[in-house]
This record gives C-alpha cells, sequence and structure tokens, in this order.
C-alpha cells in the first residue's frame, strides 16, 4: 500500500509543477517588450527632430533667397543712378542745365513781351546777388554752386554790378551773352544784337 500511494502522488506533483511557467522565461518576455517599447518611441522621437530639421532648413533657405533678391534689387537700383548721374553729368550738372534753360525761356519771353507790346523792354541779370528779373514781375534765383558771368552793353544797365539786354518791338536787341559755370563745365545764352535771337549752347568755362 505504501508503494502504490507514493506512486500515485508523483504523477499529481509533476503535473502541478509543470502548470507554472519558468522563471527565466518570463523575465526574458517582458524584457523583451520593453525593448521593442524603447524602439518605436526612439524611432517616433528620431521622426520628430528629423521633420523640424528640414522645415528649419527650409526655412533658412526661403530667407537667404529672399536676401538675395532684396540685395540684387539694391544692385540695380545702385547701378542705374550711377549710370543716370554719369549720362548727365552727375546732379549738379542736371542743375547747371536746368538753371540755363530757365534764363534762356525768360530771355525768349522778353523778346516776346516785346514785340506783343510794341515797347521796349528789358531783361536785368545780377551776377552779385544771384538774380534775374524779366516783365511783368517774373524774377528768379541762381543756385549758389553755380557761376555767373554776363557780358552786354553798359548804356542799358540799370545800376553798377547789373546787366541787362534790351528788347524793341521790332524783335531787335541790345544783345550780350549770360554765362552760368560749375567747374569746368558752361552753358551759355547768346542773344544777337541784330535780330534778338535767343540761342542756348553748352560751352567749356575756358572758351572765350
Amino acid at each position: 500500500m505504501r508503494t502504490s500511494t507514493t506512486s500515485d502522488r508523483q504523477p499529481t506533483h509533476a503535473a502541478c509543477f509543470g502548470a507554472f511557467p519558468a522563471r527565466g522565461g518570463g523575465k526574458r518576455a517582458v524584457r523583451a517588450t520593453q525593448r521593442a517599447e524603447s524602439s518605436l518611441r526612439f524611432a517616433g522621437a528620431s521622426d520628430v527632430i528629423g521633420r523640424r530639421r528640414s522645415v528649419g532648413i527650409g526655412g533658412r533657405h526661403r530667407g537667404a533667397s529672399l536676401l538675395e533678391m532684396l540685395l540684387v534689387i539694391a544692385l540695380i537700383a545702385a547701378a542705374s543712378l550711377l549710370a543716370a548721374a554719369a549720362f548727365t553729368g552727375g546732379f549738379r550738372g542736371m542743375q547747371l542745365r536746368s538753371t540755363a534753360k530757365e534764363i534762356a525761356a525768360q530771355v525768349r519771353y522778353t523778346r516776346t513781351q516785346a514785340i506783343a507790346s510794341g515797347q521796349p523792354q528789358r531783361f536785368v541779370i545780377d551776377p552779385q546777388a544771384r538774380t534775374w528779373q524779366a516783365p511783368n514781375g517774373r524774377n528768379g534765383e541762381i543756385p549758389p554752386s553755380l557761376g555767373v558771368v554776363f557780358t552786354g552793353a553798359r548804356e542799358v544797365r540799370p545800376s553798377e554790378g547789373e546787366g541787362a539786354i534790351m528788347f524793341f518791338a521790332d524783335g531787335a536787341a541790345t544783345g550780350g551773352r549770360i554765362r552760368l559755370t560749375l567747374e569746368r563745365a558752361a552753358w551759355d545764352i547768346d542773344v544777337a544784337w541784330l535780330t534778338g535771337e535767343v540761342r542756348l549752347r553748352r560751352s567749356g568755362a575756358d572758351t572765350p
């Protein structure tokens, strides 16, 4: 009886023992699961970082392109200004030419008024005061940067230091020259004494 009883218990113990998993296998499974989760987290973080870097690089490229475009526009504008200044002889040269044209127009206006009114009309210029006067209250100033030289008949000048050109009803004039200078550049307003014709021409400051 003792022998048979012992043989009946051994299978029961073995069955109970086999029902529980081995200790080492359970830990290894847990560790494998943790490693898989860590790998997934690392992969997700790497993807996010990569996207941020790509966005940052793209933004820097766009910024650099905009900066380059603005730089090119500024260079084109500067080159255009330099070309215009060189073509016209500079801004001061433009001032010289525009002043000469204005005075020539006022001298022609004086001649026109003499013919229209049938009465002598006079254009007056003061090189020292740098002013001019035309009929009907017209007057103006000459920029300080420009030199002024007048050559004409002394008989018709209003006062000492002033010069004048007298126009008559038939268009004739006493004649004269108004020269505006800037460094070595000059513009002449010439009035013919016989016909009263007014001509504007460019010349050099050293030209007689």
